[in-house]
């Protein structure tokens, strides 16, 4: 029986993105061909077998901290995303947690007809199921410094970068977002969508 979405979110141009609960077991073989894609490399799973991605997908269901959801579009799977405790996972000891911080992660389902803006679509998706929370004040990332594409999309929903740090497996950008620049960057985005769309009608008079 397929779990129940824990989380809705409709993009007006996109249609309904979604999160359920991750399932190891039944989950493992979708998993296994999403994190060892050649475009999934700052995922650093490549070398894994499915058994492996399995287990490590076991290990965050049971971690009291941490948790792992299966994103839907349109009611198929499409993304991955992570939710954690930054102050106990991830970034231990790396910089002042504050109560009210949550960190994620996200990986978009490899595709050979890439649709524009739906990464966007799917960051934003997970933003706001964080901040559904109202717990949750700031959500807090560490993207490999390479990552330049995930960089700019952090600034597009409201990241700052705030500095560079040094983990065991890779050298990242501490990058936050608080709720406030969250809305901000909601509202600007949609403003820009709204005079596109404007300036397209008058063009094709």
């Amino acid at each position: 029986m397929t779990p129940s979405p824990a989380f809705e979110h409709t993009d007006a141009r996109l249609g309904t993105f979604a999160l359920r609960a991750l399932d190891p077991a039944a989950d493992a073989a979708l998993l296994y061909g999403w994190v060892t894609h050649p475009k999934a490399s700052f995922w650093m799973m490549q070398g894994a077998d499915e058994a492996e991605v399995a287990a490590e997908y076991r290990r965050i269901h049971e971690h009291p901290h941490h948790e792992a959801f299966i994103g839907l579009h349109e009611g198929r799977p499409a993304f991955l995303a992570e939710r954690y405790d930054p102050a106990v996972v991830e970034l231990a000891g790396l910089y002042p947690a504050r109560p009210g911080d949550v960190g994620m992660h996200f990986l978009c389902a490899p595709t050979d007809t890439p649709v524009h803006g739906f990464t966007l679509a799917v960051l934003t998706t997970v933003m706001e199921f964080c901040f559904a929370d109202p717990a949750v004040r700031r959500v807090v990332v560490e993207p490999d410094v390479c990552n330049a594409g995930v960089h700019a999309l952090n600034a597009a929903v409201g990241f700052e970068i705030v500095e560079q740090i040094a983990k065991p497996e890779k050298d990242a950008y501490l990058s936050i977002c608080t709720r406030e620049r969250f809305r901000a960057a909601r509202t600007a985005l949609a403003a820009r969508t709204a005079l596109a769309a404007r300036a397209a009608q008058g063009v094709t008079r």
